[in-house]
């Protein structure tokens, strides 16, 4: 017994105070003799005859005893639009009768037996459709008209794959409609099952596709609490993970319960309801068949009481499920489920159909045991001699009309299901035209033609129902491939709810997985309606909100994947539409908020640049100076002050120095291969003739002082050899270092994107980082050797010393040259440059100002003191 039907009983036996022991004898010996178990059988004649199991679910039959009464009074609830696949399969055998294309001067017929859900009576009905026509004799029959060509399947997997486990030893062909578990093909059966829909393993890739399309995350799953609800969660499960997906919970929904259990049945109910209501899941994927979709109402109808109707949720249904409602539903409200999204089995409006509903009538239809309970059902009324009876129950006229039905109860447009039916029908007769057509290429007699229709062999047609491919009349191809599927997919549709408890469906996407790599699904998302609660703006289902452009994810400790904090990009990288930050191009930097990329511009320092030109122009006024000091000393060669210490050292000191602004030039504007080539070895060249001159200049001083003392050994190196020699030998050390430079790893043009963050930078990359220090290295080791000479020789007299004047420049010059590393490696971009350029021009004016201002002094403004005499006269006193 179901849930709604328990529900019921209970509410009935609580509102008429019946003995509980009295109502399970009453309920048992209805189970045996009531209408319920009556097997319901349609029957039409024909040459061929198409067979099948109905399942139309009677849903709870109610016992009720009223005080006073001994009569019995039975009810039973009736799912009324599954009757709906009755109907298509008459229209279709119709529509082939009709047609003289198709097996002409043959006619179809079918046979239904209803097998209610219940795998004894499936395969009973198995075996009756080789039994004779009125009396179950398995493998007898003597009806010559009962040609049986194929079975179309009951309704939900477990009633195919029962039908199949007998049907499989005949050999005969099953078309399936509503079974998606995806089993073509086990090792109980050798023939597969003839598919008008896809397997259950394409509609997971759907699900997670339309998820995935609408970027919902955080989804809740309900499933009944069954073995197939159990399968259905194993496999999702895994794909939504891997796909990024999280289930936000996993409901099972209780199917079975004793009379003892209601009261903790509702309160599991009511428990599930508010767990699904409060959660932040805004999509609920809900798996099941036609039961599942009884007792969700049931559930949803529970909840109303305290929670109102403002579910607010968008159900994602399977295809197997169908909106389906029983006589009790009749007073309950749908709105819960508006704006619903439902895979359904590919559908196409077939001409006549509907008109072929609207003059439906109970009493022309003959041999059909369906329709007087689905007519009750579905009306509220009863027929004379009815078991359904009551003063309060209007009496069916046949007049009613189907299209004033709610949807719940029956739909006028063609449905999957139908339409699966339909097609089923129209292969069987194709495949039968087809074979036959081959074997009777040349006119023959009718009575021939009928008398092999009598001994036609069915399973001859599975080879040609596995590549069949023909046009039904709705206008589209129908195509069974290899493995006996339909390739038409999924239709998308869109539930949309009114107040007079009917509802349309709006086809708002396909999902086909045999369309091309790329085009499996397609989703018009302005046209989907969505729950009113989210004013027709798209819901999101996530566990928090989207981080935000210029925020990454951070993994909540203890919580699913997709719950996380939102923390701000490193630096360097940034975050748009993605919620996980990436690195920029290597030509773009990220913004300030850190949510798009801008391009870096191109920088190197340049003679537009203030700096460079301010560079440019101190280098170059240097250099001027340096020429007038040159000037003055060669118009002035003559005095003493010019002769005072190795007149020729100071003309290479100066003209060292006037080759050494200039090189600062080299290290302005654009980088090409000959100025990164000479500029570092220009200036370790130049700068260390300098260097060696000062270093020349100081030994000559200690070398006069000391040759000046009575019977000294050192006259003999006093002189311009020693000087010239130390200049040579010098610069030597440092050519050949250049020169080892140049030939294992020279310096080149490069392009510098990872220093500045905002810039690419234009710059000469020094090769071999080794040999650029060893040039600065050997310069600054010839200016400590000169700095400790000169500070040693700083009290001689004055007459001859210079040694005053070396060792401050030389203490200038090693200031800025100790302080150039540290600057130089904290600094990025063309400010390196800028670094030496300015080391390079400091170092040179304090050995130009050191050294040569006194002198210039002397020369220019006090000529006075520029004589011989003078400087005795100094020295006397």
């Amino acid at each position: 017994m179901t849930i709604i039907g328990t529900v019921l009983l209970e509410m009935f036996l609580m509102l008429l105070q019946i003995p509980h022991s009295e109502f399970q004898e009453h309920a048992a010996r209805c189970a045996v003799h009531g209408p319920f178990y009556t097997p319901h059988k349609y029957y039409k004649s024909g040459d061929l005859i198409i067979g099948g199991a109905h399942n139309s679910y009677q849903a709870t039959l109610l016992f009720i005893k009223f005080p006073g009464d001994i009569s019995s009074n039975f009810f039973s609830s009736v799912v009324t639009k599954n009757y709906r696949q009755v109907l298509a399969l008459e229209f279709a055998v119709n529509e082939i009768n009709e047609n003289p294309k198709i097996l002409p001067n043959v006619s179809l017929g079918f046979h239904i037996i209803e097998s209610y859900f219940s795998q004894k009576r499936n395969y009973y009905v198995a075996m009756k459709l080789f039994s004779t026509q009125y009396r179950f004799v398995p493998n007898y029959t003597c009806d010559v008209q009962n040609n049986l060509i194929g079975v179309i399947g009951g309704l939900g997997a477990k009633t195919s794959h029962h039908l199949a486990a007998i049907l499989d030893i005949y050999k005969f062909p099953q078309f399936t409609y509503g079974d998606f578990v995806p089993m073509l093909k086990d090792q109980s059966h050798s023939l597969p099952l003839h598919r008008l829909a896809p397997t259950e393993t394409h509609q997971y890739k759907a699900i997670v596709q339309l998820l995935l399309h609408f970027k919902w995350i955080w989804v809740g799953l309900m499933t009944m609490n069954d073995e197939t609800g159990e399968l259905f969660l194993s496999y999702l499960l895994p794909i939504l993970s891997q796909n990024n997906i999280c289930a936000a919970f996993t409901e099972k929904i209780p199917i079975n319960a004793f009379f003892g259990d209601f009261l903790n049945l509702q309160e599991k109910w009511n428990k599930i309801f508010a767990d699904v209501t409060k959660s932040k899941a805004n999509t609920i994927v809900v798996y099941g068949e036609t039961l599942t979709m009884i007792t969700l109402r049931g559930l949803l109808h529970e909840g109303e009481a305290e929670y109102g109707k403002s579910f607010g949720k968008v159900w994602i249904m399977v295809a197997q499920m169908d909106l389906v409602a029983v006589s009790m539903h009749k007073d309950w409200d749908i709105e819960a489920f508006h704006g619903a999204l439902a895979f359904t089995a590919h559908s196409q409006e077939v001409p006549g159909f509907q008109n072929f509903l609207h003059k439906l009538n109970p009493h022309l239809m003959k041999g059909d045991g369906f329709i007087r309970p689905f007519w009750e059902q579905a009306f509220g009324c009863s027929f004379p001699n009815s078991h359904v009876n009551g003063d309060d129950v209007d009496t069916c006229t046949g007049e009613e009309r189907l299209q004033n039905l709610p949807g719940p109860f029956f739909e006028m447009s063609t449905t999957g299901h139908s339409y699966s039916i339909y097609n089923a029908v129209q292969a069987l007769a194709n495949s039968v035209h087809a074979m036959y057509s081959s074997i009777f290429k040349s006119k023959v007699t009718v009575e021939r033609r009928k008398l092999q229709l009598k001994n036609m062999q069915p399973w001859k047609l599975h080879p040609i129902l596995r590549s069949i491919s023909f046009n039904n009349s709705a206008g589209e191809t129908v195509h069974l491939n290899e493995n006996g599927e339909l390739t038409m997919g999924f239709d998308i549709t869109n539930l949309i709810t009114f107040p007079n408890k009917s509802f349309v469906r709006m086809k708002v996407g396909r999902m086909n997985p045999w369309a091309p790599h790329g085009k499996h699904l397609s989703i018009y998302e302005d046209t989907i309606v969505w729950p009113r609660s989210f004013n027709q703006v798209m819901p999101l289902s996530l566990c928090n909100d989207n981080c935000q452009p210029g925020y990454q994810k951070k993994k909540k400790e203890g919580e699913p994947f997709c719950c996380y904090d939102c923390a701000p990009c490193p630096k360097g990288k940034m975050s748009h539409e993605k919620e996980f930050c990436t690195m920029c191009p290597k030509d773009h930097y990220p913004n300030k908020e850190k949510d798009h990329c801008i391009p870096k511009l191109i920088t190197f320092l340049s003679y537009k640049d203030p700096l460079g030109m301010s560079l440019a122009i101190f280098a170059l006024f240097f250099s001027l100076i340096t020429a007038l000091v040159l000037g003055a000393f060669i118009m002035h060669h003559d005095t003493p002050i010019v002769k005072a210490n190795n007149r020729s050292l100071s003309y290479a000191l100066l003209i060292s120095l006037l080759l050494c602004f200039p090189c600062a030039l080299l290290f302005i504007g654009h980088p090409v291969k000959v100025m990164c080539l000479l500029r570092q070895v220009a200036f370790g060249m130049v700068f260390s003739v300098a260097v060696s001159s000062v270093l020349a200049k100081t030994i000559t001083v200690v070398l006069a002082f000391m040759a000046t003392k009575p019977g000294s050994s050192m006259r003999k190196w006093v002189g311009k050899k020693v000087a010239n020699s130390i200049v040579l030998l010098c610069s030597l050390v440092q050519g050949i270092i250049c020169t080892v430079w140049l030939a294992i790893n020279p310096p080149f043009p490069d392009i510098d994107m990872n220093s500045v963050t905002e810039e690419i930078v234009l710059e000469c990359n020094e090769g071999s980082v080794t040999m650029f220090y060893c040039v600065l290295g050997y310069m600054g080791f010839l200016a400590i050797v000169s700095f400790t000479v000169a500070f040693q020789a700083r009290k001689l007299p004055d007459r001859f010393n210079e040694a005053k004047l070396i060792t401050f420049s030389m203490l200038v010059f090693c200031s800025v040259w100790l302080s150039f590393f540290p600057t130089y490696l904290s600094t990025k971009g063309k400010y390196m440059v800028a670094v030496e350029i300015f080391s390079i021009l400091a170092s040179s004016a304090g050995l130009l100002g050191c050294i040569f201002s006194p002198k210039c002094y002397i020369i220019l403004l006090r000529p006075e003191l520029n004589k011989r005499d003078h400087i005795i006269k100094r020295n006397v006193h």
